[in-house]
């Protein structure tokens, strides 16, 4: 039987890259599934491929920024399948900047998305799990939040803040039966990522990616989705206010060749 049959389960940022990888994952292992995201367009494409696989999905156009949207969002998962049992709060952004030179525009955007947004849906995504006697959340941060970078100081504040709140919330509701972890990718090829490398085609803008990985190469979107499963599945049932790198060996330390 498949590890999710029956279940609920909500990612946000699901429209492309891990998000994407992620709830087709969800709905391979049975689970029905709402995807959430910004753009029309791309959510509505990205649901097509799921339904093309075999999925039971929908989309919810959502701005996790926006505590209307994010409550409207959960209060349609449920009015639609009745339950929510697992979240994967994945939407996020970057922004490139040295302190004194990044724009307060940049700034605000990084943290409103990255950890606003993240605080939000386990706000209304608690309490509808609390209702239906627990569930799983799985945050996405990043190997920025285990680390620095020069110029990431937006995007690896609110990555170390995502690991802050996650603490927090799965001590709260540990006893409630709702456990609280986060994933924290490296390099990963996403179409968020390549963006960074303009003028490199995919396949070159990988291995530059994979440069600073010790396994020598970036991760696929789908070596994310597994860890995400496992940590809202049964079998990590004892695992809680974890963090876990995804990151081919970066957080290990340095490589003695680099």
């Amino acid at each position: 039987m498949a590890r999710f049959t029956d279940k609920v389960a909500l990612v946000t940022g699901g429209n492309s890259g891990i998000g994407l990888a992620a709830a087709l994952a969800f709905a391979r292992e049975g689970a029905r599934v709402a995807i959430a995201a910004r753009r029309a367009e791309t959510g509505n494409e990205a649901l097509a491929t799921i339904k093309a696989a075999g999925g039971k999905a929908i989309f919810v156009q959502t701005d996790v920024t926006r505590a209307a949207d994010v409550e409207a969002m959960v209060e349609t998962v449920v009015s639609t399948w009745g339950r929510l049992d697992y979240a994967f709060n994945n939407a996020g952004r970057s922004a490139y900047g040295t302190t004194a030179d990044l724009p307060e525009e940049d700034w605000d955007d990084v943290i409103e998305v990255n950890l606003k947004g993240v605080w939000l849906c386990m706000k209304y995504e608690i309490r509808r799990m609390l209702e239906s006697g627990g569930g799983a959340i799985v945050n996405c941060s990043s190997v920025s939040g285990l680390d620095g970078w020069e110029g990431g100081g937006a995007y690896v504040a609110s990555k170390h803040a995502v690991h802050g709140l996650t603490k927090c919330a799965a001590l709260e509701y540990v006893t409630q039966g709702i456990r609280i972890n986060a994933v924290c990718p490296g390099n990963v090829v996403t179409p968020m990522t390549l963006g960074g490398y303009a003028g490199l085609a995919p396949e070159a803008a990988a291995l530059e990616m994979g440069k600073t990985h010790p396994i020598r190469r970036a991760a696929q979107p789908e070596e994310v989705a597994e860890p995400v499963l496992f940590l809202c599945s049964d079998a990590a049932s004892d695992i809680t206010g974890a963090f876990l790198p995804i990151d081919g060996g970066v957080s290990a330390g340095m490589r003695g060749d680099v």
